[in-house]
């Protein structure tokens, strides 16, 4: 084979390479984007059952609930994860008796009331571990429905109240606002919101 020859083979092999990487590229991109996602309580409407379709709209919330940005905050003991992968907290901390860490290692030493994306900190005014008994890290989405219709298990609030906590709580807005280096919670807290009340509406079925 002459060298022109060998040359142009390798272009055309050099093109074909890209254009599988730029195919590859454009589908992980719309798989993550469609990952991070969550449908409408519209979408299910056309479940008659009411009980079903009540169900059916909390497995859809559970995309949040069972998230990184969620669970890591209400993890099965007294020590918080962090990361997308959920590795346990580094410096070691705990949680204290108000959740805000032990009194010589506060959570706002280090957590501020805002983002500091330049050391990848995560920040909010009221950082701090959901209460022992509203853990979730570790549980069905079924065992999270009944754990959030539980008032002994909820911080004694009316399924009402729980919708108006997920949809207008600003901390638990920081989950889709995490700053660089963290995946945000899929959809927005708007939708997220929209998908409570509508659970409600509908009776605050569980699913199996």
């Amino acid at each position: 084979m002459n060298s022109g020859r060998r040359a142009q083979l390798v272009a055309a092999t050099a093109a074909l390479l890209m254009s599988g990487l730029a195919a590859y590229a454009a589908t992980e991109m719309l798989s993550g984007t469609l990952a991070g996602t969550v449908a409408s309580p519209e979408s299910f409407a056309p479940i008659e059952d009411t009980q079903a379709r009540s169900a059916a709209i909390f497995t859809e919330l559970g995309k949040v609930l069972t998230h990184p940005r969620c669970v890591n905050c209400h993890p099965a003991g007294d020590h918080p994860h962090q990361g997308d992968s959920g590795r346990l907290h580094q410096p070691p901390v705990s949680r204290g008796a108000d959740g805000h860490g032990l009194e010589t290692m506060r959570c706002g030493t280090c957590h501020q009331s805002a983002n500091f994306n330049p050391a990848r900190v995560p920040g909010h005014p009221q950082w701090r571990l959901a209460p022992r008994e509203m853990a979730w890290e570790g549980k069905t989405i079924a065992e999270i429905c009944a754990q959030l219709k539980d008032p002994a298990r909820n911080g004694g609030r009316t399924p009402e109240e729980i919708a108006h906590h997920i949809a207008d709580d600003s901390l638990v807005g920081w989950a889709w606002k995490p700053g660089y280096g963290r995946e945000p919670a899929p959809g927005t807290q708007k939708e997220a919101g929209a998908l409570v009340e509508a659970w409600v509406r509908t009776g605050a079925a569980c699913p199996n």
